[in-house]
């Protein structure tokens, strides 16, 4: 019979050294991690804010430039931890493989990364605030919120219109409430044959009398057009958009003015043919009578 094989007692000395090892890397890289992490986010995130608050920047923009702040300082303690704790090989290793995704996304996201640019800049500039009535491209709305990739405006129907802020930052804006006065210009057309002053006198009168139009700049009806049909007085008003609204201003406007009119025969024309000539009737050979026009 063969002997039996003892196998050799169980050795933990040799695997002590290793987990020593083990134990220190760890918490040395988490020791530095927590140091440079704590010390680069009070120093760096202190210094980004009052730096922005002192140049008067927007708070969205002073927010999400604290939050990017935060993940570079992270990213930044995670390579000095890492470098000092000897992850050297892995670090390369992820940072490779880090940039070979940046680069991916990068391509994949060109749309969403220039409205955050947009978003940014609108934010930044403020051609339009919140409550502002805008017009873009043949749309307009109120505005509701401007986030940093879209912004939200109401319609006048209530409808929700999410924007991306592109559109808008490459579009001709139009702000309609961006001043303290804007003008309200109504084409009011009148007969050939009606009298030019008396129709002047009753477009001011009944502009002026309106709640909500300001006496300076005066209200004024010169004519603008000699049309087919009509001569075309444009009656115009000023009023503060940001106290009284345009479309119903606009509207008590035309309304005044049409019953005005209504009240002293002044015509208000609308388009239309003459047809001039004349018709001959002929007798055909069958005698049949026919009917010729030139």
């Amino acid at each position: 019979m063969f002997p039996l094989q003892q196998e050799p007692p169980f050795d933990f000395q040799q695997y002590v050294p290793p987990l020593v090892d083990t134990i220190t890397t760890i918490l040395t890289f988490a020791i530095v991690f927590f140091l440079v992490y704590q010390i680069g986010r009070s120093v760096s995130v202190r210094a980004v804010e009052n730096s922005l608050q002192r140049r008067g920047f927007d708070e969205t923009l002073i927010g999400f430039a604290v939050s990017m702040t935060v993940l570079v300082t992270t990213v930044f303690a995670i390579a000095i931890a890492a470098t000092i704790a000897g992850f050297g090989t892995v670090l390369a290793a992820f940072a490779t493989l880090g940039g070979a995704i940046t680069l991916a996304v990068g391509f994949a996201a060109q749309d969403l990364i220039s409205n955050f640019v947009a978003g940014v800049f609108i934010i930044q500039d403020k051609p339009f605030t919140v409550g502002d009535w805008i017009e873009w491209d043949g749309k307009d709305g109120v505005v509701r919120e401007i986030q940093m990739r879209v912004t939200k405006l109401d319609t006048f129907d209530n409808e929700l219109v999410t924007v991306p802020n592109s559109d808008l930052a490459n579009a001709a804006v139009v702000n309609n409430v961006a001043n303290d006065r804007r003008r309200v210009s109504v084409g009011f057309g009148i007969g050939y044959d009606d009298d030019i002053e008396q129709a002047r006198s009753v477009i001011v009168e009944e502009g002026t009398s309106i709640d909500g139009v300001l006496e300076d700049p005066e209200a004024t009806a010169p004519v603008t057009e000699l049309g087919d049909s009509a001569v075309v007085l444009s009656g115009r008003i000023w009023i503060d958009p940001s106290e009284h609204s345009y479309g119903v201003i606009r509207s008590q406007f035309v309304e005044a003015v049409k019953e005005r009119f209504d009240d002293e025969g002044i015509d208000i024309p609308y388009p239309n043919t003459e047809l001039s000539g004349g018709v001959e009737v002929t007798n055909d050979s069958a005698g049949e009578g026919g009917v010729a026009g030139d």
